[in-house]
């Protein structure tokens, strides 16, 4: 009968080694239905392909997912997730502060990087036959986001409306979704640097008869 040294470290538990390996695995099979998800949309995915890009049996998919649906609704949390982070990090009160070219900057890049990152957020989030929850939790995002730049825009043109604030606020998400299919659609280097530049410099010139304001006139950061 062995005995044990005394203050030796005990061993890591098994079920906690096999967690690990459960969270990488996880990890693969979204990343393989991300680029599904992309390559074909949502509606034409299906749980073979996805098993296919991972490399991976569908048996081996079914232990951790058992539909596309289930697959589509935890990669959404998670892009979801990321998503509030990365504007966490654009609507603070510091930026209130800055000119309004360098606030475009602040709010745009941190949105660019995210999309740039996970093309599959637009490709997931817009599809036509998306689950139900993943809908509804990204209208709530929508919406807040909405009320973010409506507040923005309250601190930059104080003697507006809430009905004008509002329907600017809608244009400027308008501008911004078109403008993110173009980047995402430009080669990655100096080709989608110059149309993020082309997008900053619309928003610009669209909020520049409406705020009347000094600081509007440097220019876009790339």
């Amino acid at each position: 009968m062995s005995e044990e040294t005394p203050g030796a470290a005990p061993e890591e538990p098994k079920p906690r080694r096999r967690q690990a390996r459960g969270e990488r695995r996880i990890t693969q099979l979204l990343q393989a239905a991300a680029n599904v998800f992309c390559a074909k949309g949502y509606t034409a995915a299906s749980t073979n392909a996805i098993a296919r890009e991972a490399s991976v049996s569908p048996g081996t998919l079914y232990q951790y997912f058992p539909n596309k649906e289930a697959i589509a609704l935890e990669l959404g949390d998670r892009l979801l997730a990321e998503m509030r982070a990365a504007h966490g990090q654009a609507f603070t009160p510091a930026n209130l502060g800055l000119p309004i070219p360098q606030l475009v900057d602040a709010v745009l890049d941190p949105l660019i990087e995210f999309n740039c990152q996970h093309p599959v957020f637009l490709a997931l989030m817009h599809g036509s036959e998306v689950p139900g929850r993943i809908a509804e939790e990204h209208d709530a995002l929508h919406a807040s986001l909405l009320a973010r730049v409506g507040e923005l825009i309250a601190h930059y043109l104080p003697g507006s409306e809430p009905a004008q604030r509002a329907r600017m606020a809608d244009m400027i998400f308008a501008i911004v979704k078109a403008g993110l299919a173009l980047v995402l659609a430009a080669p990655e280097g100096q080709e989608r640097e110059a149309v993020i530049t082309e997008l900053k410099t619309v928003l610009l010139r669209y909020l520049a008869p409406l705020l009347t304001d000094q600081r509007l006139t440097a220019t876009p950061t790339p």
